[in-house]
């Protein structure tokens, strides 16, 4: 279980550790206050699209197989990315962590999904869920420490050993896979039809508030993007190995904690932008005391994943914990960025972070383990990718929308901007941010009553220590 949990951690840091080097990355290679967002979107974007192929292949090849391979994906690109002079080079690197994580997750979730039950299995996504948290707060605080004492470039670099530590002992540690099997093929053109599609619709998102809506680049992006979305369907439709079963969207916990999914990254991504450009630009925060200022949002969200959600599914099931996780984390956003002024400070920010932590642990616990629920073995790592896509789709989006709406307050760069100006758009945006998450949380409530997980549901009691040996081999 360790192994998969740092692999979750990973993930975690890489996601978070650019936010706080964003302002660094984008003075030293150029980036406009618009352009800069795909430092994060290029990730999200490769991510979110190759996740149904990458849920697929873990099906077909094996967890194993492709938890090795992301891993590597994960240290070759950081290397990349860290000796990065141009913003294409970057772009390209975050491209191809994207593509690591696509193959990483998904392995990680089928391998957690098939090898507990019960209570287990909520212990093991607790676990996972305060790993993932932890590597929040490793990330913005890495992110902060190596970007003032050596150079961003380092919150890359730092990526090449943490794969490492998991890397060398995986070949011996993790359980080898069966036979792969391949005589159903991978369906690489439905991977190419959302892969593009996802990435021509946030990059008419993107270039629109800098051309104009109506101008040529977003407005053909957009339609394009919808047009290969469309195709994709269709082509699932048809296909006799599809890469992501129709049919599993008659799975309604698998549904709507997609939507659910979609929604609450859609909100985080925008959230975290909107915290980091407050402390840095607007209060002047260095990197490291920007980091410092992430802490105590993502140790919140460890109590809220491993102390917490557990507790609460235990007792209420994956509905009312994944509603209630939702509605408190767009409560806490709101108190966050209410008292967020040209003057404040980052005592002020203490008790929206403080809730906002808690409802996001609760969130990223139970929607991924409602994700699974119902699903077949041989098709959890496909379930998860669905689940995964929605995520990363939201992020990508969500990001791309509501720095529109951040910026839509001033022109130019954030040094020539009134600060009064930055806040305004940064409040209007994490506003909206939060009343998403709230209706998510209502979203929530579509999901079928499900019995809490109890001792009563566990797998049977000859069962639960070997469980843990079906992990690690």
């Amino acid at each position: 279980m360790f192994l998969l949990a740092f692999s979750q951690v990973i993930i975690s840091v890489d996601y978070n550790i650019v936010y706080v080097a964003l302002p660094d990355i984008g003075e030293a290679l150029g980036f406009s206050a618009q352009s800069l967002q795909w430092v994060v979107s290029a990730y999200a974007v490769s991510f979110g699209g190759l996740l149904l192929f990458g849920g697929r292949a873990v099906d077909r090849l094996g967890a194993r197989r492709l938890f090795i391979t992301g891993l590597v994906f994960y240290a070759a690109s950081s290397l990349v990315g860290g000796l990065a002079t141009g913003q294409a080079v970057l772009i390209g690197a975050r491209l191809v962590q994207g593509m690591g994580g696509a193959l990483l997750f998904p392995a990680v979730l089928a391998l957690i999904a098939t090898s507990f039950e019960g209570q287990q299995r909520t212990k093991a996504f607790a676990v996972w869920g305060a790993a993932g948290s932890l590597g929040l707060a490793a990330g913005a605080l890495l992110g902060g420490v190596l970007t003032d004492l050596a150079s961003w470039r380092w919150v890359f670099f730092i990526n090449i050993p943490l794969a490492l530590v998991i890397l060398i002992p995986a070949p011996r540690a993790v359980r080898p896979d069966g036979p792969a099997n391949t005589s159903g093929g991978f369906d690489v053109p439905a991977a190419l039809l959302a892969t593009v599609g996802v990435s021509a619709i946030v990059t008419g998102l993107v270039t629109g508030p800098d051309h104009g809506w109506e101008a040529t680049l977003p407005a053909s992006a957009l339609a394009l993007g919808v047009v290969l979305l469309i195709a994709f369907f269709v082509t699932e439709a048809k296909t006799r190995n599809p890469l992501m079963p129709l049919r599993l969207l008659r799975n309604r916990p698998l549904v709507v904690a997609m939507a659910v999914l979609l929604v609450f990254q859609t909100a985080l991504a925008g959230a975290y932008y909107v915290f980091t450009t407050y402390v840095q630009p607007v209060l002047g925060y260095s990197p490291i005391q920007a980091g410092l200022a992430f802490l105590p949002l993502t140790l919140f969200s460890i109590i809220g994943s491993g102390q917490l959600a557990p507790k609460l599914m235990e007792r209420f099931g994956p509905r009312i914990t994944l509603c209630l996780g939702m509605v408190v984390n767009g409560i806490g956003i709101g108190l966050t960025v209410v008292v967020m002024t040209t003057g404040g400070s980052f005592w002020a920010l203490l008790p929206g972070s403080f809730v906002w932590g808690v409802g996001g642990g609760l969130v990223f616990v139970s929607v991924f383990a409602t994700a699974g629920s119902g699903v077949d073995a041989e098709e959890q790592g496909v379930a998860s990718a669905m689940a995964s896509t929605a995520q990363q789709v939201g992020g990508a989006v969500g990001l791309a929308v509501l720095v529109a709406i951040a910026n839509s307050t001033f022109s130019g760069s954030y040094a020539d901007a009134d600060p009064a100006d930055i806040v305004e758009g940064l409040r209007l945006a994490g506003l909206i941010g939060a009343g998403l998450l709230v209706l998510g949380g209502l979203l929530a409530l579509a999901i079928k009553k499900q019995p809490a997980v109890t001792s009563a549901a566990s797998a049977p009691e000859t069962r639960s220590e070997p469980e843990s040996e079906r992990v690690l081999g």
